[in-house]
């Protein structure tokens, strides 16, 4: 089995203004910056207790790339041989991008599994359409290979769920911390405190 230790990106200004990203952008916070660093300290020290060679791999999305240059910098990773993978980005809201999330409270109404409301949007991504390049990227992942991932919040818990085999509702009940990384390594999973 491969190792992959598994990052979301550093806060943004909407995640600060409570706001839905989806595949929308918005640039690191001075808090996410900070993150970002401290992730690439914890992947310096994880590297060092695994071992072996590693490559980075990053949603294209504007704050995953900016995540990825810091964590970089603060772990010793040339960023040049940084990877980029569509299948990595965060589930499509699209029309609910942009908007707060506390305007949608009642008419999206917060379920679990499948009923989550980022699945809800009329024009967005499914959970289906999720699963399925989540699974196609882990897939390719080969025996003993190391990966530093940076992604999202939806996008980890789905990729975490899969790798460990569970329902849609186990694992996005799951957390999508900013300040932790997730170690995946012989079929469990590690959450490590940045």
């Amino acid at each position: 089995m491969p190792t992959i230790i598994l990052i979301r990106h550093g806060e943004t200004e909407f995640n600060r203004e409570g706001r839905i990203q989806g595949h929308a952008d918005s640039p690191l916070t001075l808090k996410g910056t900070e993150q970002a660093f401290r992730h690439g300290l914890t992947v310096r020290r994880l590297m060092d207790d695994h071992g072996g060679d590693w490559r980075v791999v990053s949603s294209p999305l504007g704050r995953c790339v900016q995540t990825t240059a810091i964590l970089c910098a603060a772990a010793g990773l040339d960023t040049a041989l940084v990877g980029y993978d569509h299948r990595l980005k965060e589930v499509d809201t699209g029309s609910l991008a942009g908007r707060l999330k506390s305007d949608l409270a009642a008419e999206l109404r917060d379920g679990t599994g499948l009923d989550h409301w980022v699945f809800k949007s009329p024009d967005g991504e499914s959970h289906a359409t999720v699963s399925a390049r989540l699974a196609s990227w882990l897939a390719e992942r080969r025996p003993g290979e190391r990966v530093i991932c940076v992604s999202h919040g939806i996008a980890g818990r789905v990729l975490r769920g899969l790798y460990l085999g569970q329902s849609p509702a186990e694992a996005l009940r799951g957390d999508s911390p900013q300040d932790a990384v997730f170690v995946l390594k012989a079929g469990a999973i590690r959450r490590v405190a940045c």
